[in-house]
């Protein structure tokens, strides 16, 4: 203990002396100083053992006293290993030498200070320990600046302790910032790297120590103006407490464990995404209109962004870090609770991104049946924001050329949204029934709820709002309609009080019952409202500057809604998102009219993406995937459709049932609904999470309640205008570009080595993937992604061809008859009467079959010759591809159980018995009289040096005799038997380890 507090104390007196220097690089640039702190740190070596062992072997340098033990590298480089490689860990930062040699040369050294030059954006990190501190060493995106900030292990409970250096060293001046502080720490075991890793999300604090949340890996799923959106693959929390060797343990508390594990019911690796430098918690056009807005006041630079707190789901574990940092998210990253997707459309040469984001608010945030309606500040249950950007890829970043910042024209985006029925309900899922009653908890007659939603929604996003709601209008016990009827009620109340061209523009449809009906066009109807909302709301499209007569702002929204905002809501946005799609296809010149057709690539590459969109919503709020999909309501489904529907529905209620109380206690604890207090109920002891998510009845009563009349305020329904670009665009003198923005070494990583297989783009969905390769090359395939494809084209990736598809009967044709050409150019001559085979594909090209099919039959997978009467061929052809597995089996049994021969199959059977199998056994060198050209290649190949090179050695024969031999009693095993390797895994039974356990076995 005497050691700890003595390295703890040289430790202290380095950092104190920092501080007074204002960093410690400023302290360690000072000479005497600097020599005063190696006289009071001197120690024993430092071993690197416990370092290894976490790396998995990989070995760090040695550090010690009296110099490096590795080879001595010249003063311009480093030992910091890059980092760019795009893999699920990065490299550990290396050590260089030790201080004493290398470090005077740095006195009187100028660093650079936190946002010089554009500094503030660390996109790597290396974790250090000691037995007292861990310190994080954040690398920027050309992993040549760096900067470091200290986390104190030996705080008392509940205080976090962090020090963070403003001074950006570069690689040199790190690697001796470390070595100082091994030489400080050498007396308790030096310094370690701990791990590597993506990014911080901040410090969460349960009953006693903090602990903070660190991302380990991470992979690349979108990519906006040059700038990269991760997804959480891997996160590790850490404690800061001392190890558990210590007096610290002691003090732990019962419960803490069970915090812990409620915590990681929720899984940080689905469906959470970041970005180091681009705001993926506001919508496209607030970024943009932002940063135009600071140029027209001369402040193009800010020291941080201004997130969207609605969005940001680790909001509670950056206020602790935010009462002590300068700017928390210089160190820590906000994080997006969603969705995101993006996929090329390729144009005959011209690539257009589709890009879908879902950003799912934290407020009121919980499963199905315990989160439904609204509270009472206004926040609905499953409130999902959705925003697809379409973008041409003329030019990456956000800036036209010139430059003029952020004035790119090639950038579009329409925003969409859903969300519960801002109503006060609620339904009881304690019972067994899958549909709970509905029950209307308060009646407000003046819906402050539902006027504080939507004055939210007119401050987001303007005005007007459309809304789309889909709940059922009829039904034998009522449910759904007592709901139609209050919100009808509320949105005519909200009205009176609104300019007349401000008012909320409401539509109720039964969307169900259509469904179901013979007479109704589902499509039909949600694509004359599409039309209706987006000439009401428009869409976003950037302007190029100066001319700003194309640019156009989206102004209003569409609030879309069901009961559960999950099927029929993803339907209906889909249509509007498709007719949006269109519009912004023809604003960057794409196509000429405003509309795609359904059953093209376009289409069907952007309902894939919203399928996997209305996938994921469903799973994190409902539990299950979407039972009900457009095919549904296209009524194009198969008839085996129904039992997947089934199964859906199943995995909804037994996670509704089941699972949803524990998700719900992971929410309130990691979004900070519920905080520990000493003397007050636990989680778990809750009765209701009622209080945790409504705000405090007494403090609410001290309020001045809001006007019933004035509701909203007027600033908010004001119309969003696109900000002018300045004369000078902005842009100071001699300032580069890369102080605003960084996109060109994030995207294209100039200095870095790479391949097609890493590079994002590369890899990316595209509607290339419905394009048969080998049509292309002879001319009868329509290249582009808006023609309608019939049933047959659509199934060339949708299921495997077979024998009647023109496309791939052609194919094999066309292979077939070259593989012939081959084969008959390649026989000698001599050898076309002796050689077997060439008579079997003489009579092959004689058979009638094999000319009058166009390529291979169904005789050859299903035992047909060809199809059995299908009737007329459909337009619409089967899109699943579980309907045509199903469709394949049951030929197959209709082939089974009615089992027949065909001509082609016995010629083939009596071509196999005439086969000559008399061949005669070589037993001399002589080459028989007519020979074949393989056999005299195969006498020709065997030289003296190999047939020299064939003879056994002594322990080949014993091997040889050891196999052979057999006992007299060949099943008792004896002593003498069990080292052989026939016997391994009996010895292994012996040793008790089960037989079943020696390899994985898949079912």
């Amino acid at each position: 203990m005497s050691r700890e507090l003595e390295s703890m104390s040289n430790f202290d007196i380095a950092h104190d002396e920092a501080d007074r220097c204002g960093s410690i690089g400023d302290c360690l640039s000072n000479h005497a100083d600097r020599l005063a702190v190696e006289e009071e740190l001197e120690g024993s070596d430092y071993s690197t053992e416990g370092a290894n062992e976490r790396l998995g072997g990989v070995p760090l340098p040695y550090w010690s006293n009296k110099g490096s033990t590795l080879p001595k590298l010249p003063a311009t480089e480093s030992r910091l290993d890059r980092q760019y490689e795009e893999g699920s860990t990065v490299k550990a930062y290396e050590g260089s030498h030790s201080p004493n040699s290398v470090m005077p040369r740095n006195g009187g050294v100028q660093y650079n200070k936190v946002g010089e030059d554009g500094i503030s954006k660390m996109h790597k990190f290396s974790f250090y320990e000691t037995t007292s501190r861990f310190f994080l060493v954040g690398a920027d995106v050309s992993d040549s600046r760096f900067r470091i900030l200290k986390i104190d292990r030996i705080a008392d409970a509940g205080d976090l302790n962090l020090v963070e250096d403003d001074i950006v060293y570069t690689r040199k001046e790190m690697n001796q910032l470390l070595d100082a502080v091994d030489e400080g720490n050498k007396s308790s075991g030096g310094l370690k790297l701990r791990s590597t890793i993506w990014g911080l999300l901040g410090f969460i604090r349960f009953t006693g120590d903090y602990y903070m949340l660190l991302i380990t890996k991470r992979s690349q799923v979108a990519m906006v103006g040059g700038h990269y959106i991760y997804q959480v693959d891997g996160t590790e929390l850490v404690t800061l407490s001392m190890p558990s060797s210590t007096r610290f343990k002691s003090d732990r508390h019962p419960d803490e464990a069970r915090f812990v594990g409620i915590l990681s019911n929720l899984d940080l690796s689905r469906s959470f995404y970041f970005s180091y430098s681009y705001d993926i918690t506001h919508t496209l056009q607030h970024n943009i209109s932002r940063e135009r807005l600071l140029l027209l006041q001369g402040r193009p630079k800010i020291a941080s962004m201004s997130f969207n707190e609605m969005f940001i789901w680790n909001q509670h574990l950056l206020k602790p870090a935010a009462r002590v940092l300068k700017n928390v998210f210089n160190w820590c990253l906000p994080i997006m609770h969603g969705f995101v997707d993006q996929a090329t459309l390729s144009i005959y040469g011209r690539t257009v991104y589709i890009t879908v984001i879902a950003r799912r608010s934290r407020f009121f945030a919980g499963a199905r049946f315990l989160k439904r309606g609204t509270n009472d500040m206004g926040y609905v249950a499953n409130d999902v924001e959705t925003e697809q950007i379409v973008s041409e890829m003329l030019t990456t970043s956000f800036h036209a050329p010139g430059p003029k910042l952020y004035a790119n024209p090639n950038y579009t985006s329409y925003v969409q949204h859903r969300g519960s029925i801002p109503l006060f309900w609620a339904q009881d899922s304690t019972g067994v029934t899958p549909k709970p009653d509905i029950e209307l908890n308060l009646i407000d007659p003046f819906y402050g709820a539902a006027a504080l939603h939507f004055d939210n929604l007119f401050e987001r996003y303007g005005s007007p709002v459309f809304v789309l709601n889909l709940v059922k209008a009829r039904e034998r016990t009522p449910r759904e309609s007592i709901l139609l009827k209050e919100y009808t009620k509320a949105i005519e109340y909200l009205n009176q009080f609104l300019p007349d061209k401000k008012k909320i523009l409401y539509k109720a449809w039964d969307m169900s019952r259509a469904s179901k009906s013979r007479d109704q066009d589902v499509i039909g109807t949600l694509e004359s409202i599409a039309e209706e909302v987006l000439k009401t709301t428009s869409f976003f499209h950037n302007g190029d500057g100066n001319d700003d007569e194309n640019a156009k702002m989206q102004n209003g929204i569409a609030r879309t809604n069901c009961i559960d905002c999950l099927d029929r809501t993803n339907a209906a946005q889909f249509v509007i998102g498709k007719l949006a799609l269109g519009h912004q296809l023809h604003a960057l010149g794409i196509i000429s009219d405003t509309s795609i057709e359904y059953d093209t690539d376009a289409v069907n590459l952007f309902t894939h993406m919203y399928h996997d969109h209305g996938d994921t919503i469903a799973i994190q709020y409902g539990g299950s995937h979407l039972v009900n999909t457009m095919e549904t309501y296209r009524k194009i489904n198969q008839w085996t459709s129904h039992s997947r529907d089934m199964v859906e529905s199943f995995k909804r209620y037994y996670n509704n049932s089941f699972l949803d109380g524990q998700r719900q206690e992971a929410y309130n604890l990691f979004l900070g609904n519920y905080i520990f207090t000493q003397g007050q109920p636990m989680l778990w002891d809750l009765s209701t999470d009622y209080y945790l998510h409504h705000s405090d009845p007494r403090v609410w009563s001290t309020k001045n309640r809001r006007s019933y009349v004035d509701w909203y305020k007027p600033s908010h329904l004001q119309t969003r205008r696109m900000p002018a670009l300045p004369h000078d665009n902005g842009l100071p003198a001699q300032t580069s570009l890369e102080c605003f923005d960084d996109y060109w070494l994030e995207y294209y990583r100039p200095l870095v080595v790479s391949s097609f297989q890493k590079i994002f783009s590369y890899r990316m969905n595209s509607t290339l993937r419905y394009i048969p390769f080998k049509s292309t090359q002879e001319g009868r395939y329509d290249l582009s992604p808006f023609r309608v494809r019939s049933g047959s084209e659509h199934e060339t990736l949708e299921r495997p061809r077979l024998g009647n598809d023109p496309i791939i009967g052609e194919t094999l044709q066309v292979q077939s008859q070259a593989l012939n050409h081959t084969v008959a150019a390649d026989v000698h001559p001599f050898s076309a009467v002796s050689n077997p085979d060439s008579s079997f594909l003489e009579s092959r090209k004689a058979t009638p079959e094999t000319q009058d099919t166009p390529g291979i039959s169904y005789v050859n997978l299903l035992g047909n010759e060809k199809l059995p009467d299908q009737g007329p061929k459909s337009s619409e052809g089967p899109k699943d591809k579980s309907a045509i597995a199903q469709w394949t089996l049951n030929q197959f049994v209709v082939n089974s159980l009615n089992p027949s021969v065909n001509s082609a199959e016995m010629d083939e059977y009596g071509r196999y018995i005439s086969h000559p199998l008399n061949l005669p056994l070589v037993t001399s060198s002589d080459a028989p009289p007519t020979p074949s050209l393989d056999l005299i290649d195969y006498i020709q190949s065997a030289s003296a040096d190999t047939l020299g090179s064939l003879h056994s050695t002594e322990e080949d024969i014993a091997d040889f005799v050891e196999f052979v031999y057999v006992g007299d009693d060949p099943l008792t095993v004896t002593d003498a038997d069990t080292p052989k390797k026939r016997y391994k895994a009996y010895r292994q039974w012996l040793k008790g380890k089960s037989l079943f356990k020696q390899s994985r076995i898949d079912t």
